[in-house]
This record gives C-alpha cells, structure tokens and sequence, in this order.
C-alpha cells in the first residue's frame, strides 16, 4: 500500500561500505534521498542499489563529474527498471536549471539565451559553509581533466546555437545592474542547464537555451581578497600535499567561510540568496535563426540561506514531485538532470509554497 506522508517510519542502518546493506534499503522503499558527500567517494553504491532493486534515488550533488559518470553508467540500466536518477536537486543546481525553464515559460516567444546572477546576503553574523562542500569543491577543481576524458566517453551530441550567441564574459567583470564585481559560478549549474537544454533539444524537440552563471563578489576590497586566496587555492590544489592541507583546515584557507562544524543557526537565520536571470529572445513569429533577438525579459529566484535551508527543501519537493506528479515525468527512467525530469512536473508551485520563490521582475514592451 501507498504510505502517507509524516507516518511513522522506522531507522535502518545502512553503510555506503556495505552493498548489503543498501540493498535491502532499496528493495523497501520507492525513493531514496541520497545525501552522502562528498559524493565522488560515496555517491556510486547508492545510485547502483537503488538500480539493481528498483527504487528511484534523488542526491544533492554539485559535482559534475560524479553526476556525468552516473549518467554514463546507469542511464540504461534505469531506464531498464524505470528508475529516475535525478543529481544535483539541492541549491546546486535546481534554482539555476529550474529559472531557466521558468524563464522560458514566461517569454512570449522564444528564450534563446539566459545569464544569471547569484547573490548571498547575510547578517551580521556572516555566512558559512560545511566542510564536506569544501572537500568536494577541493578534489573537484583537481580533477578537471578527467571531467574532459569522461565527456569524450559519452559522446555527447553538441548542442546547437540558436539566436545570437551569447558572449563569455572574462573572469572578472563589474555589473552594472548591481554596480559589483562579479566571476562565473564555480559550481555544476552550467554543466546541468546543458544537459537540461539538450534533452530538451534531442528528446523534445525545443530550441535550446544558451546559459552562463555567474556571483556577485561585491566591491573592490572583496575582489582583492578573493584573488588572494582563489591564486592560493589554485596553487595548493594541484599538488597531493597541498589537497591535504587544504581540507586539513578548510577554515584557514576560506577565511572562516567553511568550518567543520558548519554554520550556527544565527548565520543561518542571517543568510539568503538571490539568483537573478536576464533573458533575451525572439518574439513570437521571429525567426532566431535570423537578426538580432528583440525581447528582453528578468525574472527571479530567491530564497532562504543556501546549504542548509534551501538545499532541504528543493531536494524534498523534488521527491514529493517524483512520487505524485509521476504522469508528467519523462516517460522512461534514466539519469536525469533536475530540469529534464521536472519541467512538466509540478516543481516550481510547490517550491513557491514553501519559500523558494520564482517570479518575473520585469517582461520587455515589445
């Protein structure tokens, strides 16, 4: 029978060390919520579990080379069982792949290119990050060039350009919309809008979105301290000594921004943030394949601090979507990215509800 949510429910132990174990998780459940990080270590013998015994397995991953490599590994065998695999459904990287759907639904016409901007307000109390995001973010960054091999192996299909193209912008830059510096977003958003946008493409046959991310740092005395200690990170990460430094004291190396203890409940109470997404077009009966696009749009998504209360709550109204909105899924299993498997799913009402809010900011006067 069909539990109803807030029954009772028992604790089973289970260790990712012990495929036993996970298993027999697996078989009693129809959804499992994977929480393990730093997940390149830990992720894969709960996504195999949740294959081989038939349940759908949900994580919160910002590590792109995990999430590819789930892909590689266990899109067939899922969409086999009918099993969704949906990665990265926390603060990576549903705000940015859910926005830039909901962009799109909100432009009449046709989005070809989104760039977003992320902001993190806190209080006095400032902000902090768990260290096990740190250590992610660490071996992440060291291991860039495997990312390149592991995407030759799966032979993705390019993606084509539609409208004008959107430009990169450097690795700094001031915004004159927020009068800040900004630098791209180090986390997988980018890598999970394009998965997004080319199973939209392949599967869906919609024009797809162009995307960069980016944060805003703030003013000059933020950049130059940011350059200081990105230069030693970079530095440091490259090197086996320098990788055991940087997780031995991730509080040293951030400037307190990530602890092993994590944030306390005041800097949580402090903390939001702001992700804002610029979005250019063509109007409806405009050809972008032709000319320049001629609309405009701003939307946003805002909610409460990052790690810790808005990672909760998308990657639960994810599973809650996965469990009842389970006829406006893709039709077969697979490993999907948040944006793939949700866009006709209710997501983006629900998220509304409980403080994860998306609204449109401005729309152009065509």
């Amino acid at each position: 029978g069909k539990a109803a949510f807030g029954e009772e429910v028992g604790v089973l132990l289970c260790d990712v060390g012990d495929a036993g174990s996970l298993a027999t998780m697996a078989r009693q459940t129809r959804l499992v919520l994977s929480c393990v990080g730093p997940y390149r270590f830990l992720g894969e013998p709960v996504v195999q579990a949740c294959v081989e015994n038939g349940a759908s397995c949900i994580d919160i991953s910002g590590e792109p080379q995990f999430l590819e490599g789930m892909y590689l590994k266990y899109n067939e065998k899922a969409a086999e069982k009918g099993v969704y695999i949906v990665g990265s459904c926390g603060f990576d990287s549903i705000p940015a792949d859910m926005g830039v759907l909901y962009t799109r639904d909100k432009l009449k016409g046709t989005l070809t290119a989104v760039e977003s901007f992320l902001s993190v307000k806190s209080g006095p109390e400032g902000v902090c990050v768990h260290d096990g995001t740190w250590k992610s973010a660490v071996y992440g960054l060291a291991d860039e060039d495997n990312l390149k091999k592991l995407r030759k192996q799966i032979g993705y299909a390019p993606v084509p350009v539609v409208g004008a193209k959107l430009k990169k912008r450097g690795f700094l830059f001031y915004n004159q919309e927020f009068k800040e510096y900004c630098i791209p977003f180090m986390g997988s958003d980018g890598s999970v809008v394009k998965r997004t946008q080319r199973y939209m493409h392949t599967e869906l046959q919609e024009t797809p979105v162009q995307y960069g991310g980016y944060v805003n740092v703030g003013g000059l005395g933020s950049v130059i301290k940011l350059m200081f200690a990105g230069m030693l990170f970079l530095l440091l990460v490259k090197f086996n000594f320098g990788r055991k430094l940087l997780t031995k004291y991730p509080e040293f190396f951030s400037a307190g921004r990530f602890t092993k203890e994590g944030p306390t409940q005041k800097q949580m109470d402090g903390t939001s943030f702001t992700m804002t997404f610029f979005g250019e077009g063509y109007s409806e009966g405009q050809d972008p394949q032709n000319g320049k696009p001629n609309v405009k749009i701003c939307t946003e998504v805002k909610g409460p601090e990052p790690g810790y209360i808005a990672t909760p709550i998308a990657m639960v109204q994810a599973a809650v979507s996965l469990l009842e909105d389970a006829a406006s899924l893709p039709k077969r299993g697979g490993v999907y990215s948040p944006g793939a498997a949700f866009s006709k799913t209710k997501l983006i009402d629900r998220l509304n509800k409980r403080g994860v809010e998306f609204s449109v900011i401005s729309k152009p006067e065509v």
